[in-house]
């Protein structure tokens, strides 16, 4: 059964960790994701991007194989359902289909607008007990087609857009999407600690989780990140097992050109990936 992630991210903010957003694209993700966050005993969320949910038919598609999923794999770990990046059409379209949480990205809008479209759907999303996140100054780099600049957010809109009674909230503070360029500058703290001061409990999401170094990502779950978003690094680890397996030419030993043989050193990369990362999270044993 799918779950809302406010209470899987109450106890992260309390207990100084944070769960993992794994982005899926297809169902060996997914299934990846689930036997890994299982095994480890962790929460987990499992984010969908509107490219991603139109890729995979539609978002009615999404739901229903992420819950039959869920139950034919016999996972007891809380997992929520979340778009990622969602324009206002796409939060409501998810919210139809039956995801258990959604992400509004109003950042590129103006604050005034950004306020007026996330107040509408924080009352949609109480009203059927569906966790959202918004977000307050853009994320750098691309995904999915959404660009960001990578500016840093401004704590007072932060504070704001938390009063409106969001679960989480996103603010920029210098992340990227995709890989990291050599003259990064680094996250920053002040930010993030400007924002951790103006919203109090609110748990605070960490997006492009991948390439950050290991110590910061500690700090920012000490200064209230309780969600990190990995996306890109699960790709590289597919990308990578795939790559060599084909090198090799074992899709061409027997059955290897098998798509049930072919994709699983690529399924079984990702699942290595997740269990680093909920080890660096700490979520391991939190389910």
């Amino acid at each position: 059964m799918l779950v809302s992630a406010e209470e899987m991210l109450k106890k992260a903010k309390a207990g100084h960790y944070a769960v993992g957003q794994f982005n899926i694209n297809n169902l060996e993700w997914t299934k990846s994701i689930l036997l890994t966050a299982q095994e480890m005993k962790s929460p987990v969320i499992l984010g969908v991007s509107e490219g991603a949910g139109k890729y995979m038919c539609g978002f009615k598609t999404v739901a229903a194989m992420v819950d039959a999923m869920v139950d034919s794999l016999g996972i007891t770990v809380p997992v929520a359902l979340h778009l990622d990046h969602g324009t206002y059409e796409g939060a409501k379209a998810c919210i139809e289909a039956g995801f258990s949480s959604i992400m509004f990205d109003g950042s590129s809008l103006p604050i005034e607008e950004n306020v007026e479209k996330t107040k509408e759907l924080v009352a949609t999303c109480k009203e059927k007990g569906i966790s959202l996140e918004a977000e307050v100054g853009s994320i750098g780099g691309e995904e999915d087609g959404v660009v960001g600049a990578g500016e840093c957010a401004d704590p007072e809109e932060c504070e704001r857009v938390a009063s409106l009674g969001v679960t989480m909230l996103a603010a920029g503070i210098g992340n990227i999407h995709g890989k990291y360029p050599d003259n990064w500058a680094g996250l920053s703290f002040e930010t993030l600690d400007a924002i951790q001061q103006k919203t109090g409990d609110m748990p605070l999401v960490l997006h492009g989780g991948t390439g950050i170094p290991d110590d910061m990502i500690k700090k920012a779950i000490d200064l209230g990140v309780s969600k990190i978003n990995v996306n890109t690094e699960c790709q590289w680890a597919f990308q990578k097992a795939t790559r060599e397996y084909i090198m090799a030419g074992k899709d061409l030993e027997g059955k290897g050109f098998d798509p049930r043989k072919l994709l699983a050193p690529g399924a079984e990369a990702i699942k290595e990936t997740v269990r680093e990362k909920i080890k660096l999270f700490g979520s391991d044993g939190k389910a």
